[in-house]
């Protein structure tokens, strides 16, 4: 299956435009049947392979990528990893018949932003596209659980970790679970101010998305005062 486009007809400009990558022709048509029966979200693209979507997907700059594991040659996860060295900001939601711990894990840590089961109900999948989107990280609840049960696992020292004060506010509120709105609500930042000030946060932190910044520095966890803060 070759890389397709799918704009011949163009929606509303409030539209939410994804890019599906796939490898199976017939999972990617019913993938592709059920986003376009949302209202508010579209399929602008699909990609047979992590190689088409490594070409294909900086130039379609989509608002997400719904992501595979399992295809050919170069695996979703390394996709990902790649993929969000090109976008670090597009949200990647992997979805998968996988349930594996390892496989999660290795998901979240390339920088996925979201991760649910390909059983879960049309209903799911726009509520986890809406949800990434507004700087959330849909998992199903059999993963969920899986990522509250990491946070008894000692965490990453952030001790040499160079934050400014404005990273180290917007870090806290993130580590709570606000949304990117709910952030520059919180202070006073306009949302892409805050996007940017996130994309800053991962590189320092070397993490590749929000749900990864989280695993690193715990539910709820203050900063440490130790973390060097610089104007």
């Amino acid at each position: 299956m070759k890389t397709a486009l799918l704009q011949s007809e163009p929606r509303v400009n409030s539209m939410k435009r994804v890019v599906l990558v796939e490898d199976r022709k017939e999972l990617c048509k019913q993938w592709v049947g059920i986003i376009e029966t949302f209202e508010d979200i579209e399929c602008v693209g699909t990609c047979a392979s992590g190689e088409e979507a490594l070409e294909h997907i900086p130039q379609i700059n989509p608002d997400v990528v719904l992501m595979d594991i399992r295809l050919p040659q170069m695996s979703g996860i390394e996709c990902t990893w790649r993929l969000k060295e090109l976008l670090p900001t597009t949200p990647i939601v992997i979805l998968t018949v996988l349930d594996d711990d390892e496989l999660i894990f290795r998901a979240l840590e390339a920088g996925a932003d979201g991760y649910l089961l390909k059983r879960s109900k049309p209903s799911d999948l726009r509520a986890a596209l809406l949800d990434v989107l507004n700087g959330g990280a849909p998992m199903s609840s059999a993963i969920a659980r899986r990522v509250v049960c990491s946070f008894k696992r000692p965490s990453a020292t952030l001790a040499n970790v160079q934050l400014s004060a404005r990273e180290a506010e917007v870090l806290k509120f993130l580590s709570r679970g606000y949304s990117n709105k709910e952030i520059a609500d919180q202070t006073e930042l306009s949302v892409e101010t805050v996007r940017t000030y996130l994309k800053s946060i991962y590189k320092k932190l070397h993490v590749r998305s929000r749900t990864e910044a989280v695993l690193r520095c715990g539910p709820s966890r203050p900063v440490n005062p130790a973390m060097n803060i610089d104007g």
